[in-house]
């Protein structure tokens, strides 16, 4: 009984549901306000996420005409369920997560799902817009997976030197490894794939200035064009937990064994650099640069960022 409570706690609190969706909601708050104070304006409140999230659900749900109505209402709750599966596998300090052998694989997996599920709901829209908009999605996610997959390599061979193949794909491992031998970070080989690292998770997330598939004064808010309400609400929200989820992936990767033993600071050092995380690569680059073109995108992160990351894992396989 007491196992089952456990992993119920693990579940629903913390590191689960709801500390999943406040943190991303937090992380999108701090986001707006710095932006505003950047470019010298108030902004809104740092709960206004959650305000925009409540009203959204008090609207009404209009479905266009010619839409598929099972796959342009379910591609909501499944991209939100299957963000909230990803961030289940990742450990905050202390090792809390529900990690297994190969779960860096299904992270990847599950990240790659959440951006199918917007693009079947756009799909699904039957509007010109998201037509224009989920082509523009999947230029982003062919641009970003590269040197996604790259960073992972790199740290899987780093921290797993001493494995059967001589590369990890277990988060656990990758933690374990940075407990014993310091962060990976702190490792030379690791600069230039935690640079690279900094700049997938805009794109990612899609952030300005690589939010081609949302553009809102070209294509009209683009894949999300069509919804309103309650599935409206659910993207949004969305949006906010994969926020949480690529900065939390980024601290396990390149700052795990951070560890104190005690929940509640551990649970603080996570919120701290998460913010941290936040602010370098989607709050600066959010308020000094303006929107990359759809070919910008593209080329920058096949060729500059994939450099990056290919250069730490050559330099992880050279120095070993």
């Amino acid at each position: 009984m007491t196992n089952v409570l456990l992993y119920a706690v693990h579940l629903f609190l913390f590191p689960g549901l709801l500390f999943i969706v406040v943190m991303g909601l937090l992380l999108a708050g701090i986001d707006r306000k710095l932006v505003a104070r950047m470019q010298n304006r108030v902004g809104a409140s740092i709960l206004q996420p959650w305000y925009d999230f409540l009203k959204c659900c008090g609207k009404e749900t209009i479905i266009p005409r010619h839409a598929r109505k099972g796959l342009f209402l379910g591609a909501p709750v499944a991209c939100f369920v299957i963000l909230i599966s990803a961030a289940l596998f990742i450990p905050v300090f202390g090792g809390l997560s529900m990690s297994f052998e190969g779960d860096v694989v299904v992270i990847l997996y599950l990240l790659t799902a959440a951006g199918v599920a917007i693009i079947v709901g756009s799909a699904a829209s039957g509007s010109p817009f998201a037509g224009v908009g989920l082509s523009r999605e999947m230029v982003a996610m062919i641009s970003y997976e590269l040197p996604f997959v790259l960073v992972l390599l790199a740290v899987g061979a780093l921290c797993g030197q001493d494995s059967a193949y001589g590369v990890t794909f277990s988060m656990d491992e990758i933690v374990r490894w940075q407990t014993e031998n310091g962060s990976s970070l702190l490792h030379p080989a690791m600069i230039p794939a935690a640079i690279a690292m900094l700049f997938v998770i805009p794109c990612e997330i899609g952030m300005h200035p690589f939010d081609i598939a949302e553009a809102e004064t070209e294509i009209s808010e683009g894949t999300l064009t069509e919804y309103s309400g309650a599935p409206l609400g659910v993207f949004k929200l969305c949006h906010c937990v994969k926020m949480y989820v690529m900065t939390a992936l980024f601290c396990a990767l390149f700052l795990g064994g951070l560890s104190t033993g005690i929940l509640l600071v551990d649970a603080l050092l996570e919120v701290v650099f998460c913010i941290i995380v936040t602010f370098l690569c989607m709050t600066v680059p959010h308020a000094i640069c303006a929107r990359f073109k759809v070919e910008q995108v593209f080329k920058f992160y096949w060729t500059f960022v994939s450099a990056l990351a290919l250069i730490s894992l050559l330099l992880v396989w050279i120095m070993r």
